[in-house]
């Protein structure tokens, strides 16, 4: 499953505290130079851009590469450079290539992480053969951050600027620092309806006015600024209309804050990231813009990014900010579907039906999520399955060029999309295409924990009997679980079904009606997630117990 894209540096979906407010008068404030930056944020990037582009693995006899720069996370000794009157010596002749011994015994990958319920006295599970990491030869090897050079091609050899005129400050007031009222949440409502008409042109204003103030958050965003934009306007909205449930917005931005670590989102760089919110939503309000409404949205922005940093800092001292994955497995299910496995560098907590964001070293900063196919593992492999969409940057190049010996990035395991073993009611799971992965994955936990007796209905949809890459999987799986049946569907007409019912998936489910009592798990395509819910909804399946991944972001 792709669940619909919560990647890509939204460094600035995080709303940071302390911001300094704008008001409306700042636009006549703002030099020519914003007005250029805005106009070039959806471009791919500068001309003289250029992706550093990762070596194939080495063979014998040919040194690892060495990466420009190390990821900040890591502590790595390196020698100082030769100074400006330092006398560098020429050696007579070229030293041959040094290859670093491999390590004796491969990185200890603990067992993963179980539920609280788990079944007591289970039988275990004999660890699959483990493999070596290729990255314990090259650590860093595909790592991009501030420093490296596609940071600098964002300002080195750039035309001297006059300096950017700075945005209207207010002065601090003690009631900016108290909890929004729900006064203050009335107004954030709305200020954001008056603005997202204009959301494309107000968030371009809003990063053009970060990028030209504070040049060097410039590095912690991909080239590519069209989805990112949409993406901190979703992240407002969302908070938005979360406010009446205070616990699910705590949830949902404590997440926000957690995911930020790996795009190298510090707690400095909330301040700036508010500054320059207020003053581009200061812009396109207009005559809706007052001092009440700064300081409603002064008071909201404070109390999230307070969420937000609070919620880094702890995971900060348990987990790192992202993992290494090398791809130890790349097979190709179809044209356009590969199964990949991954070796992470250390131990990597997850669920089954939980996904998490990717980053290739084909596209830094751009990063795509993808769900597990498989429960964890004795032996921390990660198995997911890709499809490689239209205009899909990260899935097409993880499809079609990336191989064994590989490394990706990993963020951290995100989604609440998990089975409630202490329930134990029956369970409906829709599955649309790569949106199998998570539902197989699930299928495989109720296994490992006893079904009990609870049974699991699987509908699995694609276009044509040849889409259905995962069946024989899951039809292997039925064969020795008698409380599963698999029910395959394809959407063509005119296909000989050859045990498959045809049509939609959601219709398809709604012929075996009704499902009182399930509860019912859905994953794929955002239509047929949005089309899925109404349908079961009608088919008796309560909406608090019908769980899916948020929907509505651009997959790649």
């Amino acid at each position: 499953m792709e669940p619909t894209a919560s990647d890509g540096p939204s460094a600035t979906s995080a709303v940071p505290a302390g911001a300094a407010a704008a008001v409306p008068a700042q636009a006549a404030a703002v030099p020519e130079t914003v007005a250029a930056a805005e106009a070039a944020v959806p471009a791919a990037g500068r001309p003289d851009f250029a992706v550093p582009e990762v070596t194939a693995a080495p063979t014998a006899g040919v040194a690892a590469p060495v990466p420009e720069t190390v990821p900040a996370p890591v502590a790595v000794a390196v020698a100082a450079e030769p100074g400006p009157h330092t006398p560098v010596p020429v050696p007579a002749a070229a030293p041959p290539p040094v290859i670093p011994a491999p390590p004796t015994v491969p990185p200890r990958i603990p067992a993963p992480s179980r539920p609280a319920d788990a079944v007591p006295g289970r039988a275990a599970v004999p660890p699959a053969p483990s493999h070596r990491p290729f990255h314990a030869d090259a650590p860093g090897l595909n790592w991009a951050g501030p420093g490296d050079r596609w940071s600098r091609a964002w300002s080195d050899g750039l035309p001297a600027l006059p300096p950017p005129a700075p945005l209207p400050q207010t002065a601090p007031s003690e009631s900016a620092d108290r909890p929004p009222t729900p006064r203050d949440l009335a107004l954030i409502r709305d200020t954001l309806a008056v603005v997202e008409p204009v959301a494309d042109r107000a968030t371009a204003h809003f990063y053009a006015l970060l990028f030209v103030h504070h040049p060097e958050v410039r590095a912690l965003f991909p080239a590519a600024m069209d989805v990112q934009r949409d993406r901190l306007f979703h992240a407002l909205l969302m908070a938005a209309r979360s406010a009446h449930d205070p616990a699910g917005l705590t949830e949902y931005l404590s997440a926000l804050g957690r995911g930020h670590r790996k795009y190298g989102t510090l707690e400095g760089h909330y301040g700036p990231v508010g500054e320059c919110l207020i003053a581009a939503v200061a812009k396109y309000c207009g005559s809706h813009w007052d001092a009440e409404a700064e300081l409603a949205w002064r008071r909201v922005y404070g109390l999230v990014s307070r969420i937000m940093i609070d919620a880094a800092a702890r995971a900060a001292r348990t987990s790192p900010a992202w993992w290494q994955g090398e791809v130890v497995s790349h097979e190709r299910r179809s044209r356009d579907v590969a199964v990949l496995t991954l070796r992470p560098d250390q131990a990597y907590p997850y669920r089954a039906g939980q996904y998490a964001a990717v980053e290739t070293p084909w596209w830094p900063r751009v990063w795509r999520s993808f769900s597990f196919a498989t429960a964890p593992r004795p032996d921390g492999l990660l198995t997911l399955h890709v499809k490689a969409v239209q205009a899909g940057w990260v899935s097409t190049a993880l499809v079609r060029r990336a191989s064994p010996g590989d490394v990706l990035r990993l963020g951290p395991a995100a989604g609440g999309m998990v089975l409630d073993h202490a329930r134990g009611a029956d369970l409906l799971c829709l599955g649309g295409g790569t949106g199998i992965a998570p539902v197989t994955a699930m299928v495989e936990e109720v296994a490992e924990y006893g079904a009990g007796s609870r049974s699991v209905d699987v509908f699995y949809g694609a276009r044509c009997p040849a889409e259905l890459y995962a069946l024989e999987t899951l039809q292997d799986l039925a064969r020795r679980h008698p409380w599963l049946a698999v029910h395959p569907v394809v959407s063509e007409q005119g296909v000989p079904p050859g045990g498959a019912a045809t049509g939609e998936l959601p219709e398809v489910v709604s012929r075996y009606a009704p499902w009182h009592g399930h509860d019912a798990y859905v994953s794929g395509p955002a239509a047929m997630v949005r089309r899925a819910v109404g349908v079961l909804q009608r088919s008796g399946v309560e909406a608090g117990r019908i769980h899916h991944d948020p929907v509505g972001d651009a997959a790649g």
